[in-house]
């Protein structure tokens, strides 16, 4: 009896492997994917400039890197205490104003860099809905808790996002021409919108990116949305807010990812990293006992083998 169905997955071209480069933008649903290749030591960006949840926000980081924008005085402002940027999330807020530009004038600078050698970019979209400054007739990539009768509040069209998304790729390209660029709509409901609201919003969304993918010119769509909503379609996938998928959601998703985007041989690598990773998180009661000595040798030796193979992968501590 089949219970449940399932989404068909294929092979893509241009396969994630230990000599790419990611960019991951956008949602939280980003940092998820993110720090799953994170964990199997990709080389990896994810969210230079903080969770974005609408493509005019992604569009903006993009054209501010590419540009090598400066961030001034006229960028920030001061509430609750905090110094803020309207094109920012508030993870790079700071108690001072020289200590936020020059975290945003850093951030420029390593994600100007990172889209000059990117090989993957994976944008995430989280809502088209979208607060504008009123003050200043500006849109928001958030409003820092700032009372909401400083902003509107309005519904992106399906063309206005297909525009931005358009934006984004030219921008992206402009700078390196073959890079695969691979949207997804993150499964996280944005109910405080209202539930009619979220679906309205995800529907802008689908329908926008179906418009701008071309797989034969390195544009693609992975179905996080619709592995979530149509493969998951249960609230014991969800977290206790029943808003996020939970870990055994986001390991699921992930795998398929896996499965889409990285080689068998990849995949093996994958694997060996997977165990070693194991290892460094074990406690050992002893730590100077003879026995875990020589585990730790072990463990230094299977280190030493990937890493001639593939020197990029650092299993440092950050």
């Amino acid at each position: 009896m089949q219970l449940r169905t399932k989404i068909p997955m294929k092979k893509e071209h241009d396969l994630i492997d230990y000599d790419s480069n990611i960019i991951l933008l956008g949602s939280c649903f980003s940092e998820n994917i993110g720090n799953r290749l994170s964990y199997f030591k990709f080389n990896n960006l994810v969210n230079p400039f903080g969770i974005l949840y609408h493509p005019i926000a992604i569009e903006n980081l993009i054209l501010n890197s590419i540009n090598e924008k400066k961030f001034t005085d006229d960028d920030v402002f001061y509430f609750n205490e905090r110094w803020h940027s309207f094109e920012t999330h508030s993870v790079l807020s700071a108690p001072t104003k020289t200590a936020l530009l020059e975290s945003l004038n850093n951030m420029v600078n390593i994600t100007y860099e990172q889209l000059q050698k990117a090989s993957h970019i994976v944008i995430t979209l989280g809502t088209s809905w979208i607060y504008r400054l009123i003050e200043s007739d500006t849109i928001v990539a958030n409003c820092h808790k700032i009372p909401q009768k400083k902003f509107s509040k309005e519904l992106l069209s399906i063309n206005d996002i297909a525009e931005s998304l358009e934006a984004s790729i030219s921008l992206i390209q402009s700078l390196k021409k073959e890079v695969s660029i691979i949207f997804t709509v993150s499964p996280i409901r944005h109910l405080k919108n209202g539930f009619v609201e979220n679906k309205l919003s995800k529907s802008h969304l689908l329908a926008a990116i179906h418009q701008v993918i071309k797989p034969n010119e390195k544009i693609h769509y992975f179905p996080s949305y619709e592995i979530m909503m149509d493969e998951l379609r249960d609230y014991r996938f969800y977290a206790e807010d029943m808003i996020h998928p939970n870990a055994t959601a986001i390991q699921y998703i992930w795998e398929k990812f896996e499965t889409s985007w990285t080689s068998e041989n990849t995949i093996k690598i994958m694997r060996e990293v997977d165990s070693i990773q194991k290892s460094l998180s074990h406690k050992p009661f002893n730590l100077e006992s003879k026995q875990h000595q020589e585990f730790l040798e072990k463990i230094d030796s299977k280190i030493k083998d990937i890493q001639l193979r593939f020197p990029q992968i650092n299993f440092k501590q950050k």
